[in-house]
C-alpha cells in the first residue's frame, strides 16, 4: 500500500474567489484519497472587495473541515500591518508544520512571501498558479522567482496552456511549469429546475423571463463597469428580461458599486428593479440552474473560468469575452464576443434565441470538466514530487 502523504497548504486568507474554491475541492479530494492534509491560513480575516471576510465563516473552510483537513490560522488580521513581513513567532509556527509535512502546496505566488521567509528543510515546494498576467501581481512574481531560484519550488501547476505562457514569458522555467486545467464537481453543478424555481420565486423573477448571470468579485479585472454597460442595452431592448451578479463586493453596500449604478442608469427605477445584487452566495449552483446565460465581461488576468464552467454545467449558456481560454473552454458550445456593451447585449439575446441547442450541446460535453480527472492529476505531480524529494534525500544521506 502506498504511503500516506502529508500535504501542508498554505492560503493567504480564506475570502470566495475560484482559485481558493478550486483548491479547496482539489485538497478534499486528496483526503479522500488516504492523503493527511494541513491547511495554514495566513490571515484568519481578509477584507477585500469592500467585504470583511472571515476564515471560519467561509464556504471553502468549511468543506475543508467537513472533509476531515485540519485548518488552522498564522494571524488575526494583515490590514494594519505589513503583509508581507513575519514575526519570529510566526515563522516558527511555520516551520514546525511544514517539518511534519512531505510537500508544501502554495496557493497562488502571494504565500510565497512567508515561504520565503521560513526555514523549510528542503521541504518541496508546489505553487499552484490560476492568472495569466503575472506581472499584476505586485512583488509575488518576485517571489516566485526567487522560491523557484533557490529550489524551494520544485514545480508550478498552471490552471491553463495560457497561464503556462504568461509565466514562462515572465521567466518561470519551462520544466517547472505543468498544465492541470479546472474541474467541478458534476453532481452539485447539474440542472436543476426546482432549485432553479426556488430562486426565481425568492428574487421575485418570472418563470419564463431571461435571466443572465455574472459570478465575480469586485475587481477590475472583472470589468463590472462593460457588464453594467451591456445590462443596461439589454434591459432596455429586452422588457421581460432580469440581470442578477454575484460576489464579493458585488452588493449595493459597496459604495463604488452604488456610484457606479448611479452613473450608468440614472434615475431609471424600472431598469435597476431588474438587478439584482447578491453579494455572496452559498448556493451558486441553484442561482446558476435559475438562469438562461452565464456571462464574463473580464479584461485581462483570466484563465480557465471556474465560473463559466460551473454556469455551462447547470445549463446556462456562457457568453464571454474574449479572455485567453475562452475558446477551449467553449468549444462552440457558447458565444465569445468582443468588449463592447453593443455586441454583448446582442451576444446574450442570440444565446436566449439558441439556448435549447447550446444546451443539448453542452450536456454532451461534460465528461471533460468532471474534477476527478484534476484531482488525479494533482495526486500523480505530487506523487512524484515528493518521491524525487526523498530520493534525493537518501542519496544525500549516503553521500
Amino acid at each position: 500500500m502506498a504511503r500516506r502523504l502529508r500535504i501542508f497548504s498554505v492560503y493567504e486568507g480564506f475570502f470566495t474567489g475560484g482559485a481558493r474554491i478550486l483548491h479547496s475541492e482539489v485538497l478534499a479530494g486528496l483526503q479522500k484519497r488516504r492523503n493527511r492534509n494541513f491547511v495554514l491560513s495566513i490571515n484568519e480575516i481578509t477584507h477585500r472587495e469592500s467585504t470583511v471576510q472571515q476564515m471560519k465563516s467561509d464556504a471553502c473552510y468549511r468543506a475543508l473541515t467537513k472533509a476531515g483537513v485540519v485548518v488552522d490560522s498564522l494571524r488575526p488580521y494583515s490590514r494594519k500591518r505589513d503583509a508581507t513581513r513575519f514575526t519570529p513567532s510566526e515563522l516558527m509556527r511555520f516551520e514546525q508544520h511544514a517539518q511534519s509535512a512531505d510537500v508544501i502546496l502554495s496557493l497562488k505566488e502571494q504565500p510565497l512571501h512567508l515561504i520565503n521567509q521560513a526555514d523549510t528543510k528542503d521541504k518541496p515546494v508546489i505553487t499552484c498558479l490560476h492568472r495569466s498576467d503575472p506581472e499584476n501581481q505586485g512583488p509575488a512574481l518576485g517571489e516566485l522567482k526567487q522560491a523557484v531560484l533557490s529550489g524551494k519550488v520544485r514545480a508550478c501547476i498552471c490552471c491553463s496552456e495560457s497561464a503556462k505562457k504568461a509565466y514562462l514569458d515572465a521567466g518561470i522555467p519551462e520544466d517547472k511549469l505543468h498544465v492541470i486545467t479546472n474541474g467541478v464537481d458534476l453532481l452539485r453543478f447539474r440542472p436543476d429546475p426546482v432549485r432553479g424555481a426556488q430562486v426565481r420565486h425568492e428574487l421575485g423573477i418570472p418563470q419564463n423571463s431571461p435571466v443572465v448571470v455574472l459570478a465575480a468579485r469586485y475587481d477590475a479585472m472583472k470589468n463590472v463597469p462593460l457588464f453594467l454597460r451591456s445590462a443596461k442595452l439589454y434591459l432596455e431592448k429586452t422588457p421581460g428580461a432580469y440581470v442578477v451578479t454575484c460576489g464579493a463586493g458585488m452588493s449595493l453596500e459597496n459604495p463604488e458599486l452604488l456610484c457606479l449604478v448611479a452613473e450608468i442608469f440614472g434615475n431609471s427605477r424600472e431598469a435597476t428593479a431588474r438587478i439584482k445584487f447578491l453579494s455572496i452566495r452559498q448556493d451558486m449552483e441553484a442561482v446558476y440552474s435559475a438562469s438562461d446565460i452565464v456571462s464574463l465581461t473580464s479584461s485581462f488576468g483570466e484563465t480557465y473560468s471556474l465560473a463559466l464552467i460551473e454556469g455551462m454545467m447547470c445549463g446556462a449558456v456562457p457568453v464571454t469575452t474574449e479572455i485567453l481560454d475562452s475558446e477551449a473552454i467553449l468549444r462552440g458550445n457558447g458565444i465569445i464576443t468582443i468588449s463592447d456593451p453593443e455586441f454583448i447585449s446582442a451576444a446574450w439575446s442570440e444565446a436566449y434565441a439558441r439556448r435549447y441547442e447550446l444546451r443539448a450541446a453542452i450536456a454532451s460535453d461534460r465528461d471533460r470538466f468532471d474534477k476527478a480527472h484534476m484531482i488525479s492529476s494533482y495526486a500523480k505531480l505530487i506523487n512524484r514530487i515528493s518521491q524525487a524529494n526523498l530520493k534525493n534525500t537518501r542519496i544525500s544521506e549516503v553521500i
